[in-house]
Protein backbone atom coordinates (compact mmCIF):
# COMPACT_ATOMS: atom_id res chain seq x y z
CA UNK A 1 0.00 0.00 0.00
CA UNK A 2 1.25 3.70 -0.68
CA UNK A 3 1.97 4.91 2.53
CA UNK A 4 1.13 8.81 1.21
CA UNK A 5 -2.47 7.58 -0.07
CA UNK A 6 -3.18 5.62 3.40
CA UNK A 7 -2.24 8.90 5.81
CA UNK A 8 -4.37 11.19 3.20
CA UNK A 9 -7.42 8.63 4.14
CA UNK A 10 -7.07 8.81 7.66
CA UNK A 11 -10.31 10.26 9.53
CA UNK A 12 -9.12 12.84 12.27
CA UNK A 13 -11.28 13.75 15.31
CA UNK A 14 -12.16 16.34 17.04
CA UNK A 15 -13.34 16.63 21.01
CA UNK A 16 -12.94 19.29 23.55
CA UNK A 17 -13.93 20.34 26.58
CA UNK A 18 -13.24 21.12 30.39
CA UNK A 19 -11.66 17.82 31.32
CA UNK A 20 -11.57 18.78 35.30
CA UNK A 21 -10.85 16.04 37.87
CA UNK A 22 -10.39 13.79 34.47
CA UNK A 23 -12.53 10.90 35.46
CA UNK A 24 -13.16 7.25 33.86
CA UNK A 25 -16.12 9.03 32.06
CA UNK A 26 -13.83 11.46 30.44
CA UNK A 27 -12.03 8.74 29.21
CA UNK A 28 -14.59 6.41 27.82
CA UNK A 29 -15.63 9.10 26.12
CA UNK A 30 -12.77 9.96 24.15
CA UNK A 31 -12.09 6.04 23.80
CA UNK A 32 -15.64 6.00 22.28
CA UNK A 33 -14.56 9.30 19.49
CA UNK A 34 -11.26 7.77 19.03
CA UNK A 35 -13.49 4.73 17.57
CA UNK A 36 -15.13 6.76 15.30
CA UNK A 37 -11.95 7.75 13.53
CA UNK A 38 -8.45 7.61 13.65
CA UNK A 39 -6.39 10.27 14.90
CA UNK A 40 -7.92 11.86 17.97
CA UNK A 41 -7.22 15.82 18.66
CA UNK A 42 -8.64 17.34 21.87
CA UNK A 43 -9.41 20.83 22.79
CA UNK A 44 -9.13 21.47 26.62
CA UNK A 45 -10.41 25.27 27.64
CA UNK A 46 -9.17 27.75 29.70
CA UNK A 47 -9.63 28.34 33.47
CA UNK A 48 -10.93 31.63 32.85
CA UNK A 49 -13.23 30.54 29.72
CA UNK A 50 -14.44 27.90 32.46
CA UNK A 51 -15.25 30.00 35.23
CA UNK A 52 -17.06 32.58 32.41
CA UNK A 53 -19.24 29.75 31.57
CA UNK A 54 -19.93 27.73 34.29
CA UNK A 55 -17.97 28.28 37.86
CA UNK A 56 -14.27 27.93 38.71
CA UNK A 57 -12.48 24.72 38.17
CA UNK A 58 -10.88 22.28 40.51
CA UNK A 59 -7.49 21.53 38.40
CA UNK A 60 -5.50 24.61 36.78
CA UNK A 61 -5.61 24.64 32.84
CA UNK A 62 -2.00 23.23 32.97
CA UNK A 63 -2.84 20.29 34.96
CA UNK A 64 -6.02 19.83 33.07
CA UNK A 65 -3.64 19.65 29.77
CA UNK A 66 -1.42 17.04 31.40
CA UNK A 67 -4.06 15.05 32.07
CA UNK A 68 -5.74 14.91 29.04
CA UNK A 69 -2.33 14.10 27.18
CA UNK A 70 -1.89 11.17 29.59
CA UNK A 71 -5.19 9.38 28.45
CA UNK A 72 -4.28 6.29 25.96
CA UNK A 73 -6.90 7.36 23.05
CA UNK A 74 -5.35 10.75 22.85
CA UNK A 75 -3.23 11.78 19.98
CA UNK A 76 -2.89 15.27 20.54
CA UNK A 77 -3.98 18.46 23.38
CA UNK A 78 -4.91 21.96 21.78
CA UNK A 79 -4.59 24.21 24.44
CA UNK A 80 -7.23 27.04 25.20
CA UNK A 81 -9.30 25.70 22.44
CA UNK A 82 -12.61 27.97 22.31
CA UNK A 83 -15.82 27.05 24.18
CA UNK A 84 -17.72 27.41 21.12
CA UNK A 85 -16.89 24.88 18.72
CA UNK A 86 -16.33 26.45 15.21
CA UNK A 87 -15.34 24.92 11.94
CA UNK A 88 -12.60 26.83 12.06
CA UNK A 89 -10.60 25.29 14.43
CA UNK A 90 -12.25 21.86 12.56
CA UNK A 91 -10.30 23.19 9.29
CA UNK A 92 -7.59 24.08 11.19
CA UNK A 93 -6.50 20.79 12.87
CA UNK A 94 -7.69 19.14 9.61
CA UNK A 95 -10.54 17.24 11.82
CA UNK A 96 -13.57 15.47 9.93
CA UNK A 97 -16.09 16.13 12.37
CA UNK A 98 -16.58 16.84 16.21
CA UNK A 99 -17.42 14.19 18.67
CA UNK A 100 -19.32 14.94 21.93
CA UNK A 101 -21.18 12.79 24.33
CA UNK A 102 -25.24 13.00 24.34
CA UNK A 103 -26.08 15.27 27.02
CA UNK A 104 -26.71 19.12 27.24
CA UNK A 105 -24.37 21.58 26.24
CA UNK A 106 -24.21 24.97 26.40
CA UNK A 107 -22.96 28.38 27.07
CA UNK A 108 -23.30 31.18 29.37
CA UNK A 109 -25.44 33.18 26.93
CA UNK A 110 -27.86 29.85 26.28
CA UNK A 111 -25.96 29.37 22.38
CA UNK A 112 -25.92 25.59 22.16
CA UNK A 113 -22.02 25.05 21.87
CA UNK A 114 -22.09 22.75 19.08
CA UNK A 115 -24.99 24.52 16.37
CA UNK A 116 -22.58 25.64 14.01
CA UNK A 117 -20.83 21.88 13.72
CA UNK A 118 -24.34 20.45 14.01
CA UNK A 119 -25.52 22.74 10.96
CA UNK A 120 -22.66 22.00 8.94
CA UNK A 121 -23.06 18.37 9.52
CA UNK A 122 -19.76 17.92 11.38
CA UNK A 123 -21.06 16.50 14.56
CA UNK A 124 -21.24 12.70 15.72
CA UNK A 125 -22.38 11.75 19.14
CA UNK A 126 -21.38 9.07 21.66
CA UNK A 127 -23.25 7.66 24.84
CA UNK A 128 -22.80 9.59 28.33
CA UNK A 129 -20.91 7.37 30.87
CA UNK A 130 -23.64 7.21 33.26
CA UNK A 131 -22.95 7.04 36.79
CA UNK A 132 -19.62 9.45 37.12
CA UNK A 133 -19.45 13.53 36.63
CA UNK A 134 -17.39 15.71 38.21
CA UNK A 135 -19.71 17.70 40.15
CA UNK A 136 -21.06 13.99 42.14
CA UNK A 137 -16.85 13.50 42.91
CA UNK A 138 -16.84 17.07 43.89
CA UNK A 139 -19.87 16.14 46.20
CA UNK A 140 -18.64 13.15 48.01
CA UNK A 141 -15.49 15.10 49.28
CA UNK A 142 -18.02 17.83 50.97
CA UNK A 143 -20.61 15.29 52.28
CA UNK A 144 -17.81 13.16 53.69
CA UNK A 145 -19.96 9.71 53.55
CA UNK A 146 -18.81 6.14 52.86
CA UNK A 147 -22.20 5.21 50.76
CA UNK A 148 -19.89 5.16 47.30
CA UNK A 149 -18.19 1.73 48.68
CA UNK A 150 -20.09 -0.97 50.01
CA UNK A 151 -19.63 -3.92 52.26
CA UNK A 152 -20.80 -7.35 52.21
CA UNK A 153 -23.69 -8.07 49.64
CA UNK A 154 -23.81 -4.22 48.92
CA UNK A 155 -19.99 -4.41 47.22
CA UNK A 156 -21.55 -4.00 43.87
CA UNK A 157 -24.71 -1.88 44.60
CA UNK A 158 -22.97 1.84 43.96
CA UNK A 159 -25.51 4.09 44.04
CA UNK A 160 -25.91 6.17 46.97
CA UNK A 161 -28.49 6.63 49.19
CA UNK A 162 -29.43 10.18 49.63
CA UNK A 163 -28.70 13.49 47.64
CA UNK A 164 -28.22 17.18 48.29
CA UNK A 165 -27.61 20.10 45.96
CA UNK A 166 -24.51 18.74 44.92
CA UNK A 167 -26.21 16.28 42.53
CA UNK A 168 -24.90 12.87 44.16
CA UNK A 169 -26.94 9.95 43.34
CA UNK A 170 -29.86 8.82 41.95
CA UNK A 171 -32.29 10.65 43.66
CA UNK A 172 -30.74 14.03 42.33
CA UNK A 173 -33.11 15.94 40.34
CA UNK A 174 -31.30 16.58 37.00
CA UNK A 175 -30.45 13.67 34.95
CA UNK A 176 -26.58 15.08 33.87
CA UNK A 177 -25.39 16.60 36.75
CA UNK A 178 -27.55 14.05 39.02
CA UNK A 179 -25.84 10.84 39.26
CA UNK A 180 -27.73 7.93 38.40
CA UNK A 181 -25.49 4.60 39.00
CA UNK A 182 -22.09 3.26 37.63
CA UNK A 183 -22.43 -0.23 36.61
CA UNK A 184 -19.11 -1.87 35.83
CA UNK A 185 -19.07 -4.55 33.44
CA UNK A 186 -16.42 -7.33 32.50
CA UNK A 187 -17.08 -5.55 29.25
CA UNK A 188 -16.22 -1.99 30.27
CA UNK A 189 -13.03 -3.67 31.78
CA UNK A 190 -12.32 -4.98 28.78
CA UNK A 191 -12.78 -1.84 26.37
CA UNK A 192 -9.96 -0.11 28.37
CA UNK A 193 -7.95 -2.42 28.84
CA UNK A 194 -4.65 -2.84 26.69
CA UNK A 195 -5.00 -6.68 26.00
CA UNK A 196 -1.26 -6.75 26.36
CA UNK A 197 0.44 -9.51 28.14
CA UNK A 198 4.43 -8.90 29.18
CA UNK A 199 6.90 -10.80 26.52
CA UNK A 200 9.24 -13.10 28.34
CA UNK A 201 12.18 -10.71 27.79
CA UNK A 202 10.30 -7.80 29.30
CA UNK A 203 11.04 -6.37 32.74
CA UNK A 204 8.07 -5.78 34.59
CA UNK A 205 7.39 -3.03 36.93
CA UNK A 206 4.81 -3.60 39.46
CA UNK A 207 3.48 -0.55 41.69
CA UNK A 208 0.02 -0.44 44.47
CA UNK A 209 -2.01 1.99 45.92
CA UNK A 210 -5.45 3.38 46.27
CA UNK A 211 -4.79 5.90 42.87
CA UNK A 212 -7.57 7.63 44.52
CA UNK A 213 -9.23 10.09 42.57
CA UNK A 214 -6.57 10.18 39.77
CA UNK A 215 -4.66 13.31 39.40
CA UNK A 216 -1.40 14.59 38.20
CA UNK A 217 0.87 13.30 41.30
CA UNK A 218 -0.30 9.67 40.35
CA UNK A 219 0.30 10.50 36.68
CA UNK A 220 3.81 11.95 37.35
CA UNK A 221 4.65 8.83 39.51
CA UNK A 222 3.78 6.11 37.12
CA UNK A 223 5.50 8.04 34.46
CA UNK A 224 8.53 7.59 35.89
CA UNK A 225 7.44 3.90 37.18
CA UNK A 226 7.19 3.40 33.76
CA UNK A 227 10.48 3.78 32.86
CA UNK A 228 11.54 1.76 34.90
CA UNK A 229 11.00 -1.16 32.64
CA UNK A 230 9.07 -2.21 29.78
CA UNK A 231 5.32 -3.51 31.41
CA UNK A 232 3.62 -1.68 34.07
CA UNK A 233 1.30 -3.52 36.24
CA UNK A 234 -0.20 -1.50 38.83
CA UNK A 235 -1.65 -3.45 42.19
CA UNK A 236 -5.07 -1.11 43.31
CA UNK A 237 -6.27 -1.72 46.69
CA UNK A 238 -9.81 -2.44 48.32
CA UNK A 239 -12.25 -0.15 49.17
CA UNK A 240 -11.82 -1.33 52.90
CA UNK A 241 -8.26 -1.59 52.82
CA UNK A 242 -7.85 1.98 51.29
CA UNK A 243 -10.10 3.30 54.16
CA UNK A 244 -7.80 1.50 56.97
CA UNK A 245 -5.13 3.14 55.75
CA UNK A 246 -6.85 6.47 54.89
CA UNK A 247 -9.69 6.71 57.26
CA UNK A 248 -12.13 9.37 56.84
CA UNK A 249 -14.56 8.94 53.76
CA UNK A 250 -11.53 7.89 51.58
CA UNK A 251 -11.58 6.36 49.13
CA UNK A 252 -13.46 8.96 46.92
CA UNK A 253 -13.85 6.93 44.10
CA UNK A 254 -14.53 2.57 44.72
CA UNK A 255 -12.60 0.17 43.16
CA UNK A 256 -14.52 -0.34 40.13
CA UNK A 257 -14.00 3.86 39.44
CA UNK A 258 -10.33 3.57 40.45
CA UNK A 259 -9.59 0.44 37.99
CA UNK A 260 -10.88 1.90 34.66
CA UNK A 261 -9.46 5.48 35.82
CA UNK A 262 -5.82 3.75 36.22
CA UNK A 263 -6.47 1.76 32.81
CA UNK A 264 -7.23 4.81 31.42
CA UNK A 265 -3.72 6.01 31.24
CA UNK A 266 -1.23 5.48 28.72
CA UNK A 267 1.74 4.28 30.81
CA UNK A 268 -0.13 1.53 32.60
CA UNK A 269 -0.55 -1.92 30.75
CA UNK A 270 -2.40 -3.86 33.45
CA UNK A 271 -3.75 -3.49 36.73
CA UNK A 272 -5.10 -6.25 39.54
CA UNK A 273 -7.75 -5.15 41.30
CA UNK A 274 -8.22 -5.77 44.64
CA UNK A 275 -4.20 -6.26 44.71
CA UNK A 276 -2.97 -7.28 48.47
CA UNK A 277 -1.63 -4.26 50.39
CA UNK A 278 1.58 -6.18 50.86
CA UNK A 279 3.44 -7.20 48.23
CA UNK A 280 4.02 -11.18 48.16
CA UNK A 281 6.55 -13.36 46.88
CA UNK A 282 3.44 -15.17 44.66
CA UNK A 283 2.29 -12.15 43.66
CA UNK A 284 6.31 -11.51 42.54
CA UNK A 285 6.42 -14.78 40.70
CA UNK A 286 3.09 -14.75 39.30
CA UNK A 287 3.71 -11.80 37.21
CA UNK A 288 7.45 -12.07 36.98
CA UNK A 289 8.33 -8.66 38.59
CA UNK A 290 11.81 -7.88 38.60
CA UNK A 291 11.36 -4.19 40.25
CA UNK A 292 8.86 -3.07 43.14
CA UNK A 293 8.46 0.91 43.23
CA UNK A 294 6.67 3.50 45.82
CA UNK A 295 6.80 6.97 45.80
CA UNK A 296 8.04 9.37 48.50
CA UNK A 297 5.28 9.52 50.68
CA UNK A 298 5.45 7.55 54.02
CA UNK A 299 4.66 3.88 53.76
CA UNK A 300 1.72 2.48 56.56
CA UNK A 301 2.45 -0.80 57.61
CA UNK A 302 -0.29 -3.77 56.92
CA UNK A 303 -3.03 -4.32 59.51
CA UNK A 304 -0.36 -6.79 61.65
CA UNK A 305 2.00 -4.42 61.88
CA UNK A 306 4.47 -5.61 59.21
CA UNK A 307 6.24 -3.78 56.13
CA UNK A 308 4.46 -4.39 52.80
CA UNK A 309 7.73 -4.05 50.98
CA UNK A 310 9.50 -6.56 52.82
CA UNK A 311 9.54 -8.90 49.79
CA UNK A 312 10.76 -6.92 47.35
CA UNK A 313 13.26 -5.12 49.72
CA UNK A 314 14.59 -8.78 50.92
CA UNK A 315 14.71 -9.81 47.18
CA UNK A 316 16.95 -6.78 46.09
CA UNK A 317 14.08 -4.96 43.95
CA UNK A 318 12.76 -2.27 45.98
CA UNK A 319 13.24 0.99 44.40
CA UNK A 320 11.80 4.47 45.96
CA UNK A 321 10.87 6.92 43.11
CA UNK A 322 11.23 10.76 42.97
CA UNK A 323 8.52 11.86 40.39
CA UNK A 324 9.25 15.78 41.47
CA UNK A 325 5.35 16.08 41.91
CA UNK A 326 4.40 16.22 45.21
CA UNK A 327 0.68 16.44 44.87
CA UNK A 328 -1.36 14.03 46.54
CA UNK A 329 -5.36 13.23 46.84
CA UNK A 330 -5.49 15.11 50.30
CA UNK A 331 -4.23 18.33 48.40
CA UNK A 332 -7.43 17.68 46.21
CA UNK A 333 -10.08 17.73 48.53
CA UNK A 334 -8.36 20.24 50.46
CA UNK A 335 -8.63 22.66 47.70
CA UNK A 336 -12.47 21.40 47.41
CA UNK A 337 -13.22 21.93 50.67
CA UNK A 338 -11.04 25.70 50.83
CA UNK A 339 -13.71 26.78 48.00
CA UNK A 340 -17.13 24.77 49.00
CA UNK A 341 -19.10 27.77 48.61
CA UNK A 342 -18.05 28.79 45.17
CA UNK A 343 -18.45 24.67 44.33
CA UNK A 344 -21.95 24.44 46.12
CA UNK A 345 -23.43 27.63 44.05
CA UNK A 346 -21.78 26.68 41.07
CA UNK A 347 -23.21 22.64 41.69
CA UNK A 348 -26.90 23.96 42.68
CA UNK A 349 -26.71 26.64 39.88
CA UNK A 350 -26.23 24.26 37.53
CA UNK A 351 -28.60 21.48 38.32
CA UNK A 352 -31.41 24.13 38.44
CA UNK A 353 -30.86 24.68 34.86
CA UNK A 354 -30.42 21.97 33.88
CA UNK A 355 -33.68 20.80 35.44
CA UNK A 356 -35.37 23.36 33.43
CA UNK A 357 -34.16 23.11 30.43
CA UNK A 358 -35.01 19.34 30.39
CA UNK A 359 -38.47 19.78 31.48
CA UNK A 360 -38.73 22.49 28.49
CA UNK A 361 -37.52 19.48 25.98
CA UNK A 362 -39.85 17.21 27.22
CA UNK A 363 -42.77 19.80 26.45
CA UNK A 364 -41.29 20.39 23.28
CA UNK A 365 -41.01 23.78 23.88
CA UNK A 366 -37.51 24.23 22.72
CA UNK A 367 -34.70 21.84 20.68
CA UNK A 368 -30.91 21.82 21.35
CA UNK A 369 -29.92 24.64 19.03
CA UNK A 370 -28.54 28.42 19.26
CA UNK A 371 -31.84 29.24 20.73
CA UNK A 372 -31.81 27.16 24.07
CA UNK A 373 -31.17 29.05 27.40
CA UNK A 374 -29.52 26.73 29.60
CA UNK A 375 -25.84 26.54 31.17
CA UNK A 376 -23.89 23.50 31.10
CA UNK A 377 -20.61 22.12 29.61
CA UNK A 378 -19.94 18.62 28.66
CA UNK A 379 -16.34 17.20 30.00
CA UNK A 380 -16.87 19.02 33.20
Amino acid sequence: MNNKNDQEKQIRVWCDGCYDMVHFGHANSLRQAKALGDVLIVGVHTDEEIAKHKGPPVFTQEERYKMVRAIKWVDHVVEGAPYVTTLETLDKYQCDFCVHGDDITVTADGIDTYHLVKEAGRYREVMRTAGVSTTDLVGRMLLLTREHFKRGDKEYSVALEHSSNLGTDSTARSPYTGCSQFLPTTQKIIQFSSGLSPKPTDRVVYVAGAFDLFHVGHLDFLEEAHKQGDFLIVGLHTDLEVNRYKGSNYPIMNLHERVLSVLACKYVHEVVIGAPYSVTADLMDHFRVKVVCHGLTPTVLDADGSDPYTVPKQRGCFKVLNSGNTMTTDDIVQRIIRHRLEFEVRNSRKEQKEVAITKALQKGHIKLNGDCEHTTKAAS
